[in-house]
């Protein structure tokens, strides 16, 4: 990637990760909207006008260019030490989740009550373990890309699964875009590996989706969490029947003519 490309670039990610808009950015360069969207969309940069976009940011050259130093493939996973060590702080894992999130430290510490000092010091932590990488004025970057997932057997998975899972099923699900259902059938292996990849598209949208939605006023949005899971799974009782015990679930037995 060209310098210009790889500058502009980064200037729409860090942007972005500061909603702000182009018409809000336009306002700050007394510029039109169309002028600032023709800018970026060509990489028309000068140095002079990347310094007033970095003012608007409170950044320095320092920063966007390690930003784009630092360009390289995001984290997929922490190992599971790493794991153990967010999950081991109730306030590094609150964190860790608001930063996945994208939240800016502003809007952690007037929804949670948290100090300054806490968040501080978990945004350190977090920085150290190589989830994000932590700025001046409390300002971060992320390490990990979007399709970052904790480990499935991993000590975070496990924390949700014996603390967050029983309350979260606990609700009706009859709420405004609530959806609840419940889905058990035998179907070819192949495609099975086809409705994995169409889940796997449908938790990147919901995130892709939060990110575009960070700039709206806090009023025309709601929390969600959505959860995705598929397994070969029988429910124990039901497994306590089987005919054959151990059979795989959801296979019936061959009789004893091979049908």
């Amino acid at each position: 990637m060209k310098a210009t490309q790889a500058l502009t670039a980064a200037l729409k990610a860090e942007l972005r990760r500061a909603g702000i808009t182009y018409a809000q950015l336009a306002v700050h360069l007394d510029l039109a909207e169309s002028s600032v969207k023709r800018i970026f969309s060509r990489g028309e940069l000068t140095l002079a006008r990347i310094d007033q976009v970095l003012a608007v940011l409170q950044l320095d050259f320092v920063d966007l260019a390690r930003e784009v130093a630092q360009a390289a493939p995001a984290r997929q996973a922490l190992s599971a030490e790493q794991e153990a060590a967010v999950v081991a702080d109730p306030h590094l894992l609150l964190v860790a989740i608001c930063a996945q999130a994208r939240w800016t430290a502003a809007q952690i510490l007037q929804t949670y009550a948290i100090t300054t000092a806490q968040l501080v010091a978990a945004l350190t932590a977090l920085d150290r373990l190589g989830f994000i990488e932590l700025r001046a004025h409390n300002r971060y970057r992320l390490k990990v890309d979007q399709t970052f997932r904790w480990r499935a057997d991993g000590p975070v998975m496990d924390f949700f699964r014996q603390h967050a899972v029983p309350d979260y099923f606990a609700g009706g699900f009859d709420g405004a875009g609530e959806h609840l259902a419940l889905v058990h059938g035998q179907i070819a292996h192949a495609r099975a590996a086809d409705f994995h990849d169409r889940l796997q598209r449908l938790a990147q949208d919901f995130a892709h989706q939060h990110v575009a939605d960070q700039a709206r006023p806090a009023g025309d949005k709601t929390a969600y969490t959505l959860v995705l899971g598929m397994r070969s799974w029988l429910f124990e009782p039901f497994r306590a029947l089987l005919r054959t015990p151990g059979a795989a679930p959801g296979i019936a037995p061959r009789d004893n003519a091979g049908r």
